[in-house]
């Protein structure tokens, strides 16, 4: 597999650090709020890396984190008249349900910022013990990036550059102006941990460090978020973590594209900011997951009400051609392969195969669904009445495994209950006796239900309405 490395800015082949496993570490949100659909992109395009190396047959070990202290969160809990720790464990509980409903795994681990506090406080240690961090007489610790000479290698600008082109706040205590918090000291009515340099609480940067390198070891394999997060975020974890370790910190790092909303860059200013929570009010966040996939995970992608319809009806289709194949599966002989079933058998395979060559190339979604399509399209001109089981079996186990893949088709099936039953069965009776209003009478009644019904050679075809 080849994966694009913004470190080195150029596609590498992958080469897990330990044979057959891979660790990976992905940033989570921030637990003040539902999470918006700039956030839902990292979290489903890293979901499905994270499936694609398990479907390789790879043990992954997938971590994402929950920033549950910041100041945006004591300034929501204070807005709310209620503690950090309750605000968190709300927007978390909240997280799950929009990650579900999106179809992201959980994680491996979900480690907490406030759960690691004992392993930030060694690690900043670690940096003041090798000269990377100083304290300040109000309590609040630096990193001194002067002190480290990788610094800026993941965004490509030295530190002069990067201090030109930020936007810092002004601090008399800082000795260079690029240079971080990894502690700071209480202020009146914040929670705070005890610590060397009096209470306070971790800075953003350092809890990622420190939580990463617990369950990934001090290298590991894939580092993974938002372009946002290049700077400073992602390049002040590296300098955390290799400025405490000495080695290497992370071996591949991945970054998604931008959101935009019908062409505009995504602001609460703008008044096109959305929650993953307002997107399910109209529409099924399987849609999104189709979505957000079918593009390359690099590229800018623009959301807007029509791509999602059009997202919709691709997922439609594929749920439509899923439901037939099984449907004829169900009276599917055993008869000798024809030439075109053979063709049909081959088509399975090159789908697999294609499939393949284009997520081993840096992720590509857009060209792997592609492929799951061409599929489709060829099967269901070719799928009959005469078509071998085997063959239609090797087809429906294809699409649904790819598909698996990909985190879609994994709706469960919903039986039609026992009235809807009753009045398929008088309908296959007034058909039977050629009443044909009352079958149509019958069939109007049954899709007003929310079920579709379409007559085939086998018999009534009954699914769920999309």
């Amino acid at each position: 597999m080849q994966i694009y490395n913004t470190q080195s800015r150029k596609k590498e082949e992958f080469v897990p650090l330990v044979p057959g496993q891979v660790g990976i570490y992905c940033c989570g949100p921030t637990v003040y709020n539902y999470f918006h659909i700039g956030n839902a992109r990292p979290f489903i395009v890293f979901d499905t890396l994270r499936r694609y190396f398990e479907y390789q047959g790879m043990k992954v070990t997938f971590v994402q984190n929950f920033t549950d202290i910041d100041d945006k969160m004591i300034k929501k809990a204070n807005e709310e008249g209620i503690t950090v720790k309750e605000l968190g464990e709300r927007f978390i509980a909240e997280y799950y349900k929009d990650a579900d409903a999106l179809g992201i795994e959980r994680a491996t681990v979900n480690p907490r910022a406030t759960q690691h506090i004992e392993e930030i406080i060694a690690l900043i240690q670690k940096l003041e013990a090798n000269g990377l961090a100083y304290a300040c007489p109000n309590g609040d610790v630096y990193y001194n990036t002067q002190a480290f000479a990788g610094y800026g290698k993941l965004s490509g600008q030295n530190l002069e550059d990067l201090e030109s082109g930020a936007r810092v706040d002004v601090d008399p205590n800082k000795r260079h102006p690029m240079d971080f918090a990894v502690w700071k000291a209480q202020k009146p009515g914040e929670p705070a941990w005890e610590s060397p340099w009096g209470m306070g609480r971790p800075g953003w940067h350092i809890e990622c460090s420190a939580m990463s390198m617990k369950y990934l070891g001090e290298t590991f394999d894939i580092h993974c978020g938002g372009k946002d997060l290049v700077f400073p975020h992602h390049e002040n974890e590296i300098a955390q973590s290799e400025g405490a370790t000495g080695h290497p910190f992370v071996r591949y790092w991945m970054h998604n594209g931008f959101i935009n909303v019908d062409n505009e860059k995504m602001s609460k200013s703008a008044g096109n900011f959305f929650t993953v929570r307002d997107i399910a009010k109209d529409f099924d966040l399987e849609a999104v997951r189709m979505f957000m996939l079918s593009a390359h995970y690099r590229s800018p992608i623009n959301f807007s009400r029509e791509m999602i319809e059009q997202a919709k009806a691709s997922l439609d289709r594929l749920y439509t051609a899923k439901d037939n194949y099984e449907f004829l599966l169900k009276f599917a002989g055993d008869g000798e392969l024809r030439p075109e079933d053979q063709e049909l058998m081959d088509a399975a395979s090159i789908a697999r195969d294609n499939f393949e060559d284009a997520m081993d190339d840096d992720l590509n979604t857009a060209d792997a669904i592609g492929s799951i399509f061409e599929l489709v399209r060829k099967a269901n001109t070719q799928i009959n009445d005469q078509t071998p089981a085997v063959v239609i079996r090797k087809v429906l186990d294809t699409l649904v495994e790819l598909t698996g893949v990909m985190g879609l088709l994994t709706r469960k099936e919903e039986k039609a209950d026992t009235d809807v039953n009753a009045l398929v069965e008088a309908r296959a009776k007034a058909r039977a006796e050629k009443n044909w209003a009352e079958s149509d009478r019958l069939r109007d009644l049954i899709q007003s239900m929310g079920y579709v019904i379409k007559d085939t050679k086998q018999g009534q075809q009954v699914t769920k309405a999309m």
